[in-house]
């Protein structure tokens, strides 16, 4: 069999046309990506506020009523039948009950206590309210009286409480009295509260974009948030129990869920390095800003709500200010 000479030619005619150039779609423009959403904290604040319903909560206290119950009998008749058969063991465990229960009551008493005390806050909080609404002087000196006295054992707040009681009087407006007890009194609280946020917000972000584990970022950010949260109402005098704790991240998350502060614009994140972070960094370290933005914005809004006053106008902290602060050396500017 011979070779053919010269080029070989292939019939194309049953063959679909070959596309132009520029019929070929245009390359994806990174500064065009969808932006980071903060998914972890967003998961976070959806669960948090989501609310059961009464036929779950109804079946939950149904439940807990017939375990305690059944838990009450077992242990009780427990203990009887070891007196019955082994007297010394049977008062030993007896004992042990009893001091359990005991340490559950005083558990149960510091709760109530807790509550109490994020009660008392709430109530400072809503009475210097009505007092800026309607302008009443003698109500804003009570609200200043009930302050002084909601930090009169605290050393920390001692030099503002002298300087309170000196230049208290020459106030005659209720909005001047009020702004001069937050400048005095809860000025080094604010410092104090937003450096929790701020680590916080670090915290989360750094675990975020570092850690590529799935739902580490969910369980990192749930306990800084908590930790946060817990760490706030403590520097303003609502010392919360477990339960307090967990009524009060209710509380907060909900109040951002209603108000549409979960979500974070463009405005937050260009603030961060100038709008062009998120298009130079990885889409994780983009989740990493986005997170530690919301973190932050729960902890402002855990200040508001642990605060007996509220701020006064330009004194609420801004977001973007902690962002960079928080996240200042943490990610490349």
């Amino acid at each position: 069999m011979t070779r053919p000479q010269g080029p070989v030619l292939f019939d194309l005619e049953d063959s679909a046309p070959r596309a132009a150039p520029s019929d070929a779609p245009p390359v994806p423009d990174p500064d065009e990506a969808p932006l980071p959403e903060g998914r972890a904290m967003l998961t976070i604040a959806a669960l948090a506020a989501r609310r059961p319903s009464r036929l779950a909560r109804i079946f939950w206290g149904l439940l807990g009523s017939l375990l305690t119950l059944a838990i009450s009998l077992a242990a009780w008749n427990f203990a009887v039948g070891l007196i019955a058969s082994i007297p010394v063991l049977g008062y030993i465990v007896s004992g042990l009950l009893i001091a359990l229960v005991a340490v559950l009551l005083v558990i149960a008493l510091r709760e109530m206590a807790a509550f109490a005390r994020l009660g008392r806050i709430d109530a400072l909080h809503r009475a210097a309210d009505s007092a800026l609404s309607d302008a009443d002087l003698p109500a804003a000196r009570r609200v200043t009286d009930d302050l002084v006295k909601l930090y009169a054992a605290r050393e920390d707040t001692r030099w503002g409480r002298e300087r309170l009681a000196e230049h208290r009087d020459d106030q005659f407006d209720a909005a001047a009295l009020l702004i001069l007890a937050e400048a005095e009194l809860l000025t080094p609280l604010d410092a104090a509260a937003l450096r929790q946020v701020e680590a916080a917000a670090r915290q989360v972000a750094a675990v975020t974009a570092l850690v590529p584990l799935a739902l580490a970022d969910v369980a990192v950010a749930l306990s800084a948030n908590l930790r946060m949260i817990r760490r706030i109402a403590e520097i303003y005098g609502g010392r919360s129990g477990t339960l307090g704790n967990l009524r009060l991240t209710r509380a907060v998350l909900t109040h951002l869920v209603a108000t549409g502060a979960v979500a974070v614009g463009d405005d937050v994140i260009s603030s961060v390095a100038g709008g062009s972070l998120l298009s130079k960094l990885s889409r994780r370290f983009g989740e990493g800003v986005v997170n530690g933005a919301l973190t932050a914005r729960v902890g402002v809004a855990a200040m508001e709500v642990c605060r007996p006053l509220p701020f006064s106008p330009g004194k609420r902290p801004k977001v973007r200010r902690l962002l960079a602060t928080a996240l200042s050396g943490l990610f490349p500017s």
